[in-house]
């Protein structure tokens, strides 16, 4: 909080010497943040399930139809005003809190032009990311579509029906995109199929679409129970559960034969261009190649199997690395779940011994409260391993971590590192930052969501650092596991470059998974099918990680004694999410100011 405190005051500061010297720059720090405000209302309006993400429930009724023409085309001409809007503010005389934000809308911007001339669109779902995935998150409740009143119940119902015409938008550009070449492989339609086939099923009980039906508040009366159950009825019946099955017929009659059998964009035409926005948009770090992503990689798979080879001297095992990893996966001392709650129980242990000494490191804590669940099943499936949805404190909605437990048996606490995982996905990791950047009345609202994985990752995975000082890592096997999660976070970098530049087939990137970590071939084929689905993203981590470990470092050489920890953590937070290049800026400048 000091840390924080002193960031503000820094900004203050600032604004009144500005004021002083010059009344209208004053104002035109006022102006901007008029702007910023116009921007966020403006996107909201445009982009109806982003604002329900974020605590705006103003358009809980909409669904927009991203990938139809209007829509890209008022999307284009929103971004371009606005970076015409920017054009007319001299960045120099601005506060630095005001320069942080007029650099983040800049990045928004541009990369949401550029992603619009690239045709995203040709490719409008994946089984790990995608509307169809989204509004079946959000009909299950609990999340950030409210159920409490009836004018919410209608709202989610109008909400579905906007449905039918997305699906039929995303069909016709799956078709385009077969006219121009640019189609997922095949290997993940595979997996979208039998999602969507789960979605359209015809059965009330089993259908997740009507299970805000089981949950009607006591307080609506009879006919409003009778009303909404006949609307929710119709609705899902007549228009999600066609839709769901149109996308599944579609995609097993019509798309799949025309998937492409490579894994990577560079197979696609015009897919080196596609996959270098993704690596800025993923990294936003100048200068970043496919080839010196895969290089870096590289480097960091030696170093950490240096200390991998360190680990298993210690635990006295003979054998090779190899040998090794799997005595990690089939050892049964290292499955010792029988039931999803054993699971469940032993991450709820972690929590409780780390939580006695989180105020040692970071000055307050989120006022978002936190909770640990089983993943739906419907996703168990898809997804390799633990995960975070974020909460909201203003709506008492709490940050969860989701555990996928398809067979409790099978669980091994080396991987996904149990310690080290709940350190990333939950506290201090994605649930502190997320937190406190919602939480946080000193940024625009148009900032208050995560928008840049390599800084929310990048933490997340630097936190997995600190499990030492958590009172976590004391079982070497639970050391061997952030080791084992580190190396993952390495090995995406040489995958998902090899992958996407051509150096590797998705079977050699899944090979090269299980021949340097303890993985299993399931999850390994998981992992490297999501690299596949969303290009770039997996780079965030590691050089979100890199970055504020040298920036760590840097400080610390640089003040010596004056460097303390608590306080570099809190700067890192006090803003909120950014660009890397524009946190180093800014941190930078806090140095420079201890």
């Amino acid at each position: 909080m000091k840390a924080i405190k002193k960031a503000l005051r820094r900004t203050v500061l600032l604004a009144g010497i500005l004021t002083t010297a010059s009344a209208g720059a004053q104002q035109r720090n006022a102006q901007l943040n008029r702007l910023f405000d116009r921007y966020y209302q403006e996107r909201s309006a445009l982009f109806p399930l982003e604002a329900t993400s974020a605590g705006d429930h103003r358009y809980d009724d909409q669904l927009a139809n991203e990938g139809a023409a209007p829509q890209l085309a008022a999307t284009s001409a929103f971004y371009q005003r606005y970076l015409n809007a920017l054009k007319k503010f001299d960045r120099q005389q601005l506060t630095e809190a005001d320069r942080i934000s007029y650099d983040i809308l800049q990045h928004i911007l541009h990369t949401g032009q550029e992603a619009i001339t690239l045709h995203l669109e040709y490719m409008p779902m994946n089984q790990f990311v995608s509307t169809p995935l989204e509004l079946a998150q959000l009909g299950a409740g609990g999340g950030a579509q409210p159920f409490g009143t009836v004018r919410d119940y209608r709202n989610w119902a109008m909400r579905m029906r906007a449905f039918s015409p997305w699906a039929d938008t995303a069909i016709a550009n799956f078709n385009r995109g077969i006219k121009a070449g640019v189609v997922l492989p095949k290997a993940l339609v595979l997996k979208m199929i039998p999602q969507l086939e789960a979605l359209a099923v015809t059965d009330s009980a089993r259908n997740i679409f009507y299970k805000p039906l089981s949950h009607i508040p006591a307080a609506f009366s009879a006919a409003e129970k009778q009303q909404i159950g006949a609307l929710y009825h119709e609705v899902i019946s007549t228009g999600m559960i066609p839709a769901y099955g149109k996308l599944a017929a579609y995609l097993k009659n019509t798309y799949l034969p025309a998937a492409q059998d490579q894994a990577g964009l560079h197979a696609l035409p015009g897919g080196d261009s596609i996959y270098q926005y993704y690596i800025r948009v993923f990294t936003t770090t100048p200068g970043l190649t496919g080839e010196s992503v895969y290089r870096k990689g590289q480097e960091e798979v030696a170093r950490i199997t240096g200390e991998m080879e360190t680990v298993k001297n210690e635990l006295g095992f003979k054998g090779t690395l190899q040998e090794f990893f799997h005595h990690l996966r089939t050892n049964p001392k290292l499955m010792p779940f029988t039931t999803p709650e054993e699971v469940l129980a032993a991450y709820r242990r972690i929590y409780e011994k780390i939580t006695p000494v989180l105020g040692k490191y970071f000055t307050h804590l989120p006022q978002t409260k936190f909770e640990i669940r089983r993943m739906p099943a419907y996703l168990e499936g898809a997804m390799g391993g633990p995960y975070y949805v974020k909460g909201n404190a203003a709506e008492n909605r709490p940050g969860i971590f989701y555990v996928p437990v398809p067979d409790a048996r099978k669980i091994n606490v080396t991987f996904h590192g149990m310690e080290a995982t709940f350190i990333h996905e939950g506290v201090p990791g994605h649930h502190f930052q997320i937190s406190f950047q919602q939480e946080n009345q000193h940024i625009p609202a148009f900032r208050k969501q995560p928008a840049f994985s390599a800084y929310f990752e990048g933490w997340a995975l630097y936190t997995e650092s600190l499990g030492q000082l958590l009172n976590c890592y004391t079982d070497p096997y639970q050391r061997m596991g952030r080791l084992n999660n580190e190396m993952l976070r390495a090995t995406r970098l040489v995958a998902d470059a090899g992958i996407h530049t051509g150096k590797m087939t998705r079977e050699e990137a899944i090979a090269y998974m299980i021949a340097h970590q303890s993985i299993t071939e399931a999850i390994a084929t998981a992992e490297i099918e999501r690299y596949m689905a969303m290009p770039g993203q997996a780079l965030s981590y590691k050089t979100g990680e890199i970055k504020i470990r040298e920036l760590r470092d840097k400080y610390a050489a640089q003040l010596g004694s004056r460097f303390n920890l608590q306080h570099f953590h809190d700067a890192l937070l006090a803003y909120g999410d950014m660009p890397l290049d524009v946190l180093e800026t800014y941190m930078d400048g806090w140095a420079g100011q201890q």
